[in-house]
């Protein structure tokens, strides 16, 4: 039985954030034993039937690369790992929609809206950082007591950078949900990683923890989140 993993969005083979999940995927295959198969799924497909699409996945990987062609498809198939339990990484633009879908499905803000997609908006929950973060590698200080710590098991580590939208600062103490927890850092104490209680596995990040990933070095969070889906895989394989 293979592992199967939804990678959500437009894949372009030009963009290193995308060829590097690939390789990362695929270097965890080799780590683990398991075979990994996996798809990238057109954010279009995913408007009307989410459940139709995914519901043969162990796990589901929200992909930088935004603006998406359909960004009700990005959000369909985050609130589908969300409400189904089904582990989901989200990296970049993937931490971005992740941002949006909690802020319209589980904090009561329906027209939370991200600036790539309108830009006119009045709730603007992502928007264009002051500083760019692009090609940068930046500090990240890793909470205690977080499923994310559990992946690193250390404090502190170092991460790379390739968006130009974040959290918008004027609504952050919007994002209160006693699931909901900051669990990495940055300096300034801005919020890099994110995560919920009470699930398999739902981490998002700010960074692109996939181009630090290697076959003898497999990045923390992504190897808990195909651990994760292992899991999900073998639990579901007790019940056939």
């Amino acid at each position: 039985m293979s592992l199967k993993i939804a990678v959500i969005g437009e894949f372009n083979s030009h963009h290193e954030t995308h060829t590097t999940i690939d390789q990362a995927l695929n270097d965890l295959a080799v780590r683990t034993g398991v075979d990994i198969a996996f798809d990238w799924i057109d954010t279009t497909k995913l408007e009307n039937d989410p459940a139709g699409i995914l519901s043969s996945y162990h796990g589901i990987w929200s992909a930088p690369g935004s603006p998406f062609k359909s960004l009700t498809g990005a959000l369909n198939a985050i609130r589908y790992a969300r409400e189904n339990n089904i582990p989901h990484l989200g990296t970049c633009a993937g931490f971005q929609h992740t941002v949006i879908e909690l802020a319209r499905d589980m904090l009561g803000f329906p027209f939370a809206q991200h600036e790539e997609y309108d830009a006119e908006s009045s709730e603007l929950f992502i928007s264009r950082l002051a500083c760019s973060l692009a090609g940068k590698t930046l500090p990240v200080k890793i909470i205690e007591g977080t499923r994310s710590f559990d992946c690193y098991q250390c404090f502190d580590a170092n991460e790379n950078y390739y968006c130009n939208f974040g959290l918008n600062p004027a609504v952050r103490d919007k994002l209160t949900h006693p699931d909901l927890i900051f669990s990495g850092v940055d300096q300034d104490n801005e919020i890099r990683i994110l995560e919920l209680k009470n699930h398999a596995f739902f981490i998002a990040t700010v960074f692109v923890p996939q181009t630090r990933s290697t076959l003898e070095n497999p990045h923390p969070l992504i190897l808990g989140f195909i651990m994760a889906a292992i899991k999900r895989m073998n639990d579901l394989g007790s019940f056939d």
